[in-house]
């Protein structure tokens, strides 16, 4: 066996092929018509009103939690100390305040006690919830919550794309969720990132600083009214700016590959969740993530939490098997969170920190490679 890469590229062959024959054409490659059918076909498939397509999962996170702070003013953000670096970064740079929430060790998404005491003590915030490696959370009780406080609710889906709750896909709870289009991800356009919502207002803000801050995707209506406010002729109207924008546009060549992306996303999805099953069941491990017949997990990659990494990573690595820590361990003792903030130790986090990490689940994974992984960790940990 030459080894068992963590992450596979999702763009085929074919579609390399057709992409050629569609750039024969000669077609606009940056924003345009294939952007807008993107879109609408993604939002059509998650079931929201609007997405916004941009060039990274990032910068999705930086664009969500900014249109946030422009619409409503808030400041205070909980963010999961379970998560990746650009969940916590935007919040830092735009001066706004981070509050990182412990993870739970069922499905390692927020733990809910500890967000409790949190929100009591902090009103009117924002809370970011990353469904961790296909995980998913406890979605009732999480809006229980955002009724009784009325907090707004964030979903990093990044990791995440068609894992369901009660029948319900993960992105389609909170006011704004985000995805990831990077290689290797359940879908990718080599680069690239989706916003959604059903927030109207919100949508607007998203698309104007998505470009610069002007108003050029706006409906003609609402394009009126804003050059109304500010006595904007429609000459200037071109480079006219009501927001400091960004510039994070995506590509037409990216859309055309996410728009035929999507069309084989049931079973990309489906075999993440098959592969995620022969796994929890067939590792002999003492801890396994949290499920019920209300979750169907469209997993990324499988978590381990235990005792024996160290033993198990030795393992892999010596069978060449790649595997990461889990996610990156505990935001509350990165580098770039200490220097600002001094060190933060959670209990659950703190103990992932140590013992977590997570080995290869990708559609094309044999069940030869399947098996491979299970013995070598199974051994590794003495059963």
């Amino acid at each position: 066996m030459n080894g068992i890469k963590l992450v596979k590229n999702t763009i085929e062959n074919f579609e390399i092929d057709e992409l050629i024959t569609w750039l024969s054409s000669y077609p606009q490659l940056t924003q345009g018509p294939k952007v807008k059918e993107f879109e609408s076909k993604w939002s059509n498939f998650l079931g929201c009103k609007f997405s916004t397509f941009v060039n990274s999962g990032s910068s999705a996170l930086l664009l969500a939690y900014y249109a946030i702070y422009l619409t409503t003013g808030r400041r205070n953000i909980i963010i999961p100390a379970l998560s990746w670096a650009t969940d916590l970064a935007p919040v830092i740079q735009f001066g706004l305040t981070p509050i990182l929430c412990d993870c739970n060790l069922d499905d390692l998404s927020l733990d809910l006690n500890h967000l409790e005491l949190l929100l009591k003590s902090n009103p009117d915030c924002v809370v970011c919830l990353v469904s961790v490696l296909g995980l998913v959370p406890q979605m009732d009780k999480i809006m229980e919550l955002k009724e009784k406080y009325n907090f707004i609710l964030l979903e990093d889906v990044c990791e995440s794309f068609g894992s369901e709750f009660n029948g319900k896909k993960l992105g389609s709870f909170g006011d704004v969720s985000v995805f990831s289009l990077f290689y290797g991800h359940h879908l990718s356009t080599i680069e690239g990132g989706m916003i959604c919502t059903d927030n109207e207002e919100l949508n607007d803000v998203l698309k104007m600083i998505r470009a610069h801050g002007w108003d050029r995707e706006l409906s003609p209506e609402k394009q009126k009214t804003l050059r109304e406010k500010y006595q904007i002729d429609d000459f200037s109207a071109s480079y006219t700016f009501y927001y400091p924008g960004f510039n994070v546009r995506g590509t037409d060549l990216q859309a055309t590959i996410g728009i035929r992306q999507l069309d084989k996303a049931g079973d990309i999805i489906s075999k993440r969740n098959k592969n995620y099953n022969f796994l929890k069941n067939s590792l002999k491990l003492d801890w396994k993530p949290e499920d019920s017949s209300s979750k169907f997990v469209s997993n990324f990659c499988y978590p381990i939490i235990s005792e024996h990494r160290d033993d198990i990573i030795k393992s892999l690595m010596e069978s060449k098997i790649e595997c990461r820590p889990l996610i990156c361990g505990s935001m509350g003792l990165q580098p770039f969170y200490k220097n600002q903030f001094g060190e933060l130790n959670l209990p659950n986090v703190s103990l992932i920190d140590e013992q977590g990490m997570y080995i290869p689940n990708n559609p094309d994974l044999s069940q030869g490679e399947l098996g491979f992984m299970v013995e070598k960790i199974n051994s590794a940990i003495g059963v």
